[in-house]
């Protein structure tokens, strides 16, 4: 992609980057591409930072782009590592501004794992730590964490984006299907994912749907016994795909498994801090329709065919 010439905040971040000894480029206006001395590439999604750096004056823009780099370089050398503005992981717990944002993995290569505290979710999903800044949202760097075991600071991360941030639960009719859109205008709602005790309090024998299409929703189903598996599976990928593919940064339109067990059985906010995460599986159905007219179903992957044949024999 060729970067517009008209982009004075790229031109700036690569400047900046190019000083440091860091070439760099932008494949999309939101991700930078910064290239090694080994070859190698890490790449970073620059969305916030952007939106920041654009509320700021044009001749400001070097000085914001210089301390961006200079984070950015330490993180990915993983040296000693200049605190988000305001101070490290201990000050920011203190003062509340840790907040959980989810990825998907393709957002965070190797490189960047390492560097920031981050961790797998589920499969194709990372939660990571972040710094909610009054002008900008800003990954926590590991080498940020000084004296903070990650536990702690995921736990504060988790519980000021769940109990600190607002929410709405929406009750929604698919099809026949009851989907629950947790939802709000910022970017954390995914947190609620080690929450939905919270919004599903009863017995659930069979678990629940779940989905985290954007950063600003989650879709949860509660299984029964009506309407069928098959169909809640179907309405749910096709609710998560067309969510994820109408909104900006899109997580995800895979659908979860979610099996509520000794996650959910600690008091939720010892879930928050115990370094554990719940149980989703990643499920998922095909349906296609032959020449004759009838309807063949593909069960995707093993938690699928584990979960419809769990519920089929418990209908009896």
């Amino acid at each position: 992609m060729t970067m517009n010439p008209n982009d004075v905040i790229a031109t700036a971040l690569i400047d900046a980057f190019a000083r440091r000894g860091y070439p760099c480029s932008l494949p999309d206006p939101n991700t930078l591409a910064v290239t090694f001395k080994d070859g190698s590439q890490a790449h970073a999604d620059i969305t916030e930072w952007r939106a920041h750096a654009g509320r700021n004056p044009r001749a400001d823009l070097p000085g914001l782009a210089a301390q961006y780099a200079d984070r950015a370089v330490q993180a990915f050398e993983r040296g000693p590592a200049a605190a988000p503005a305001g101070g490290g992981a201990r000050r920011m717990l203190e003062e509340g501004s840790l907040r959980v944002r989810l990825y998907p993995e393709s957002a965070l290569d190797e490189r960047m794992r390492a560097a920031l505290l981050t961790r797998p979710l589920a499969p194709g999903l990372l939660e990571t730590v972040v710094a909610d800044l009054p002008d900008s949202i800003v990954p926590l760097n590991r080498a940020d964490l000084g004296d903070v075991p990650e536990h702690e600071a995921f736990g504060a991360a988790l519980a000021r984006s769940v109990e600190a941030e607002p929410h709405y639960v929406q009750a929604t009719d698919v099809d026949g299907v009851k989907i629950a859109h947790i939802g709000e205008q910022h970017r954390y709602i995914g947190a609620h994912a080690h929450a939905l005790r919270r919004h599903f309090p009863g017995p659930l024998p069979f678990g629940a749907l779940v989905a985290f299409p954007l950063p600003e929703y989650v879709a949860v189903h509660e299984i029964g016994t009506d309407p069928h598996l098959v169909l809640a599976l179907k309405t749910m990928q096709e609710v998560a795909a067309r969510l994820a593919g109408s909104g900006e940064r899109p997580i995800s339109p895979q659908v979860y498994w979610w099996r509520p067990g000794e996650y959910e059985r600690m008091e939720e906010r010892a879930g928050f801090y115990s370094g554990r995460v719940p149980d989703l599986r990643p499920v998922g159905v095909q349906i296609e329709q032959g020449e004759d007219g009838r309807l063949s179903v593909g069960l995707v992957g093993d938690p699928t065919a584990e979960l419809v044949q769990g519920w089929e024999a418990a209908r009896g």
